[in-house]
């Protein structure tokens, strides 16, 4: 039977393999016979796997020390860490949910990256991230910065005092949209593609997180928004999605955000939910 996912033997990396989304899809592809290398500031677990490196990406050298150790071509990669941003300040959420993910792809990943359909990059974005387009001007100048100091002094440049980290989930998200909107056409020169996944309310520990301090301030979280289906993504449900779209089975798939929600999208173009997240940062 031909393996039509083609994971056998890919040297593939995943960020934020530690739990939730990461791990489900680290677990996925080392059934998959691939190649796994894992990146999180936590230890992985994940059975299978060639190697963790630890990597806080929140700083450059950290990330610097952990692709030192990492081998000099890569067939996918899956940036799957991130964070909401309870207890950190916007500019340390921002640059763990885009600035990381934008400097390890131009630092590291396109340059290592196998040419040809085989090589393959996809990001997990948010449904909170879904009306980039409408907010373009709040992180338009942030995406187009160029290496890590510049884009660190664009974000800290912002009216960021103040702001809980919180406030960069979705200008984050919108802004690994874009990005990757922006690079996908540029790769097709290599033959390479770029793809993010969207996924809606995840039963993982960031959602337990985001339900533990709508509790601590008296309120409740509402999960009224379930979808289609009427129950939470499970992590399995996003990792499948991504793993997909770095498949031999996604090769004229590219610059795509792939929703992973139940149906929740199809729901609000036709009028039948409202979308709640479409909030500006500034």
């Amino acid at each position: 039977m031909k393996d039509y996912l083609n994971y056998e033997n890919a040297v593939c990396v995943v960020t934020g393999a530690a739990s939730g989304i990461g791990k489900a899809t680290a677990e996925i592809l080392t059934d998959l016979g691939a190649v796994v290398y894992t990146l999180d500031v936590r230890d992985c677990g994940v059975p299978g796997i060639r190697r963790h490196l630890a990597a806080d990406l929140s700083r450059k050298e950290s990330i610097d020390e952990a692709f030192s150790q990492l081998p000099d071509k890569i067939d996918k990669f899956f940036g799957v860490a991130g964070v909401f941003g309870f207890g950190l300040d916007l500019v340390t959420a921002f640059t763990i949910n885009f600035i990381a993910n934008k400097y390890m792809t131009e630092q590291y990943v396109i340059p290592r990256l196998t040419e040809g359909e085989y090589g393959a990059i996809a990001y997990l974005a948010s449904v909170g991230g879904s009306r980039w387009a409408a907010h373009l001007d709040e992180y338009k100048e942030l995406v187009e910065a160029e290496g890590w100091e510049e884009m660190t002094a664009a974000i800290k440049a912002r009216p960021v005092e103040g702001k809980p980290g919180s406030a960069a989930y979705e200008l984050s998200k919108r802004a690994l949209n874009y990005y990757m909107k922006l690079r996908a056409p540029s790769l097709a020169a290599k033959g390479n593609r770029m793809n993010t996944v969207a996924p809606h309310y995840t039963e993982t520990p960031m959602l337990e997180s985001i339900i533990a301090n709508a509790a601590s301030g008296g309120g409740k979280m509402s999960f009224d928004s379930k979808g289609a289906f009427e129950r939470l993504g499970k992590p399995e449900d996003a990792a499948k999605a991504i793993v997909f779209l770095n498949s031999d089975m996604a090769t004229y798939i590219s610059g795509h955000i792939l929703y992973e929600e139940g149906g929740m999208q199809a729901m609000i173009e036709t009028g039948r939910m409202k979308m709640a997240m479409d909030r500006p940062t500034w």
